[in-house]
């Protein structure tokens, strides 16, 4: 930021003016307005970047309203958003969509409590010792590549109808991404800091809790943060195949039905649920490593 917030000016002296000497160059550098008041300049950034945020989306749903109205689109497939608006207003006022997003909510928060947990202790373990992750990479990198809708079939074979092939599921998506993150989060941390542990005299219990957690948990918190929005995905794929209810059984039903402003209101749902849950990830995130970088907050000091 002292590019951006620092002046500078120069001036000609001549010392050496009343004997003819050389004239000399002195460069005057003045703080700028984020050295003199850093806060100030921080708050006006992040009020530019949050009108940014608002402004874009703003624009795009002003376009489609424009559109709509305009005919430019058909609207019975393509409805308003002020239509769409109003009957998502509606369903809630009549208790109509709570159901389904209360459905949809369980099963993600389930699956991804599951998921992160059995991923991050694999990613642990696998990352820490060698002749674990030889035994056990090949294994899971094959499990990996499989597409995770293909066992849902799988799932309902073991757990039957209900609840527990929703859940599975999308354990099952977000252990791999835990997992990945946090194995190459562990492997990747700087010898140095080893060999600092190991100078201070540092147990198996003491390198882990003072080297590898705090070096390695910033990466898994983004391999979190990216878990939280493919569970969102998985979850709404899997209630459209395998469900009678939540927020994929109603965008699924409502297109069958040719209701597609209801179709939108689920889309909306999905849509907001993904960024709720991501972003507290990102927060819960940020109080977990108050050492990391950051992309937004406060400036540090």
């Amino acid at each position: 930021m002292k590019g951006e917030s620092t002046a500078a000016s120069t001036r000609t002296a001549r010392p050496g003016a009343a004997d003819g000497g050389p004239a000399e160059t002195v460069l005057v550098r003045r703080p700028g307005p984020g050295e003199r008041d850093p806060v100030r300049a921080h708050r006006r950034r992040r009020g530019i970047e949050l009108a940014l945020a608002l402004a874009v989306p703003s624009a795009l749903i002003l376009l489609w309203q424009l559109a709509a109205d305009q005919h430019w689109i058909d609207s019975r497939i393509y409805p308003a958003p002020s239509t769409i608006a109003a009957d998502g207003w509606r369903r809630a006022a009549d208790g109509k969509l709570w159901p389904d997003v209360w459905a949809t909510l369980q099963r993600v928060v389930a699956g991804y409590a599951l998921g992160t947990a059995a991923g991050y202790l694999f990613g642990l373990v696998m990352g820490a010792l060698r002749m674990v992750r030889a035994a056990l990479e090949p294994l899971l990198d094959a499990l990996y590549v499989v597409p995770k809708l293909a066992l849902l079939p799988v799932f309902l074979n073991m757990f039957g109808l209900g609840e527990g092939p929703q859940i599975a599921l999308v354990a099952t998506t977000v252990f791999f991404f835990v997992w990945i993150s946090t194995m190459a989060a562990v492997m990747g941390v700087a010898e140095g800091y080893r060999e600092a542990g190991q100078v201070f005299g540092a147990g198996p219990w003491q390198m882990f809790r003072h080297v590898l957690l705090p070096a390695s948990l910033p990466q898994v918190l983004v391999g979190m943060r990216v878990a939280s929005g493919v569970a969102v995905l998985v979850i709404v794929a899997s209630e459209q195949i395998a469900a009678n209810d939540g927020l994929g059984h109603l965008i699924f039903d409502s297109r069958t039905l040719f209701q597609n402003d209801v179709m939108f209101v689920g889309i909306v749902c999905v849509a907001v649920l993904g960024v709720v849950f991501s972003e507290l990830v990102r927060f819960i995130g940020r109080r977990l490593t108050p050492w990391a970088p950051r992309d937004r907050g406060r400036p540090r000091p």
